[in-house]
């Protein structure tokens, strides 16, 4: 199969000031002027956890700053298009060809070539950590020509365009990549804006890059502060000192002007994860007592005041096909009584409704018997200890479709018995087998029918008990223009972003 795709072409400036007189041509050349000047104030939600390493987490802000470009993106239906590469075929079932765009310059100058995308992608199978995207996959890359590149993978691989969205496989230029396997992604992308200054967990500064290969940015740059009080980023919002902030909390909405506050469905649920390897709930009858205990209406009717859904999986309402395809789950293990046994439940305060949620899930499984001990820190000081399986529970919010815009690659890395973010510490024969038949099969209703299976052989375990889907609320202040509101949350300004000067 080869799709081919029209290139992606820099926009013409055409002074049609010529057709209409000078003081129109003044006029146009003041607005332009003005235009250019204007740099875009982002509260962002959380600060960067490895220095803003691409092959982490931290991918996302390069990815929502468009900065870091992948080789493709995704369309609003989670098919891939074209990026950096204009067209690709599928060889066999193992192999795959790109071809490279040849009209790319890095925000250092040097030229995009397929040598640079072998390298970067190699760096990515080779990083310690993976990224998360490459969790249970073989990749190797090699140069085919002068203009493309060959993806081999170990087993078929259906997915592979949709991976190779990812922004943690973003494509950056040499300099980049340090021997102790870090990437520095200062003046090293090649999207619209070059990253410029990063100020630790404070803040960062991009300016606009001229020499983009496609339309050029409408604003001169974006200032950057990292914002982990959910308060402080509705202030900004209300106080006009940020343009755009992420994730307004529920709590601070009714504080906020309606105009400002912008719903986005998310494909994002909120988890309870149970550790499945030792303490309390390696037992699975205690398991089923905890999610017996949760009252799912209650958290969405207080903590986030009816602006969420109760879930019914793991996969909410922004998978529409999801719900129709379940069937009731069978062969789950009977409650046992908690007897007063102690527990550690951990969250984080990135995300301002979790601790909330701690307080009245608390509440619930004491209610049911058993005693229950706090942990509440930011999540760059949380994430190893929940990874490590320091507690007996943890309540993460965790994006489903963030990686590959498929649920395979989220549900692998958090339940497969090789996941790299397997927090439930799970390893259950039954749940890798599903998971490896959903991998193998290509896109559409059987896939789909195959993920719902996964997912049914999950939840069987009780490693997971998903409580709701969350509805991320973006806030923009009126004179921002163009700002994008992504339910995969890889993208938040573009090049069209902008700011209406006229607007108070």
């Amino acid at each position: 199969m080869i799709l081919r795709h029209a290139f992606y072409l820099p926009a013409m400036a055409l002074s049609l000031a010529l057709l209409t007189g000078c003081q129109q041509e003044e006029a146009t050349e003041e607005e332009t002027s003005a235009s250019d000047n204007e740099r875009l104030r982002v509260a962002m939600l959380q600060p960067p956890r490895s220095g803003l390493n691409p092959l982490t987490d931290d991918a996302f802000k390069l990815s929502r700053w468009r900065t870091a470009e992948t080789l493709i993106r995704l369309d609003d239906n989670n098919d891939p298009q074209p990026f950096l590469a204009t067209e690709w075929e599928q060889l066999d079932e193992r192999t795959w060809r790109f071809e490279i765009r040849d009209d790319v310059t890095f925000h250092d100058g040097t030229s995009l070539t397929v040598e640079q995308v072998v390298h970067a992608l190699t760096a990515a199978t080779n990083a310690v950590p993976r990224p998360r995207i490459l969790d249970g996959v073989k990749m190797t890359i090699e140069a085919d020509g002068d203009n493309a590149v060959r993806v081999q993978t170990e087993h078929a691989d259906p997915l592979v365009p949709n991976r190779l969205s990812s922004p943690q496989l973003a494509i950056m230029a040499a300099k980049a990549y340090g021997e102790n396997g870090r990437v520095n992604p200062i003046e090293a992308g090649t999207g619209p804006f070059v990253l410029k200054e990063i100020n630790g967990t404070q803040s960062a500064r991009l300016d606009r890059y001229d020499g983009y290969w496609g339309e050029r940015a409408e604003l001169a740059g974006i200032d950057a502060d990292y914002v982990p009080d959910g308060t402080a980023r509705a202030a900004a919002l209300r106080t006009g000192t940020a343009d755009v902030v992420e994730a307004v909390p529920v709590s601070q909405v009714a504080l906020v002007d309606p105009e400002l506050v912008h719903e986005v469905p998310m494909p994002r649920t909120n988890t309870l994860y149970l550790n499945t390897d030792r303490g309390v709930f390696s037992d699975s009858g205690m398991r089923v007592a905890a999610r017996e205990a949760i009252d799912r209406a209650a958290i969405v009717r207080t903590v986030y005041e009816g602006r969420a859904d109760e879930a019914r999986g793991l996969l909410g309402p922004a998978l529409a096909w999801a719900d129709g395809l379940r069937s009731p789950i069978e062969g789950r293990a009977d409650a046992a009584d908690p007897g007063g046994a102690d527990i550690t439940l951990g969250t984080f305060t990135d995300r301002a409704e979790l601790p909330e949620v701690a307080v009245l899930l608390e509440q619930q499984l004491e209610a049911a018997g058993f005693t229950v001990h706090q942990e509440v820190r930011q999540y760059a000081h949380i994430e190893s200890d929940m990874l490590s399986g320091a507690f007996d529970a943890v309540i993460l919010s965790r994006a489903t479709m963030l990686d590959s815009g498929d649920p395979v690659a989220y549900m692998f890395s958090d339940f497969a018995c090789e996941g790299s973010f397997n927090i439930a510490q799970l390893c259950d024969p039954a749940v890798d087998e599903a998971l490896a038949r959903a991998a193998d099969l290509p896109t559409g209703d059987e896939r789909r029918q195959a993920i719902i299976d996964a997912e049914a052989a999950i939840l069987r375990t009780d490693a997971a008990v998903p409580m709701l889907h969350e509805r991320v609320i973006q806030g923009e202040a009126t004179r921002v223009l163009d700002a994008v509101r992504d339910p995969r949350e890889r993208e938040l300004i573009s090049e069209h972003t902008r700011l209406d000067g006229a607007v108070q």
